[in-house]
């Protein structure tokens, strides 16, 4: 069942494990990243200078932005490594079938 609010935004088979995925979500970028079989969701922009983290690398649970290597954890949000200091918007995910849904 899926509770409400939440909107399809990809398939479980186009984010594998060790991968990530941007999506639209209304006007928001979002980045579906895949840390071990569970799909996570936060912000797809750097909030050290706005740059896409989808352009970036995962590393286990972190996602780093190539412009200047800000790292962010993708589970908590929390901002991993300089020059980032704030953290990223997480997202609340829910897996229903093979749907993947994010409550923006």
């Amino acid at each position: 069942v899926v509770d409400i609010g939440f909107v399809k935004v990809a398939d479980v088979s186009e984010v594998p494990p060790g991968g990530m995925k941007a999506v639209k979500v209304g006007a928001q970028e979002v980045l579906l990243v895949n840390v071990n079989g569970t799909i996570h969701a936060c912000d797809n922009w750097c909030n050290h200078q706005h740059y896409r983290l989808s352009a970036g690398s995962v590393d286990g649970e972190e996602v780093r932005c190539d412009l200047h290597g800000a790292t962010f954890n993708v589970v908590s949000g929390d901002a991993a490594a300089l020059p980032a200091t704030e953290p990223l918007k997480v997202f609340d995910v829910q897996i229903d079938g093979s749907d993947v849904l994010v409550k923006p």
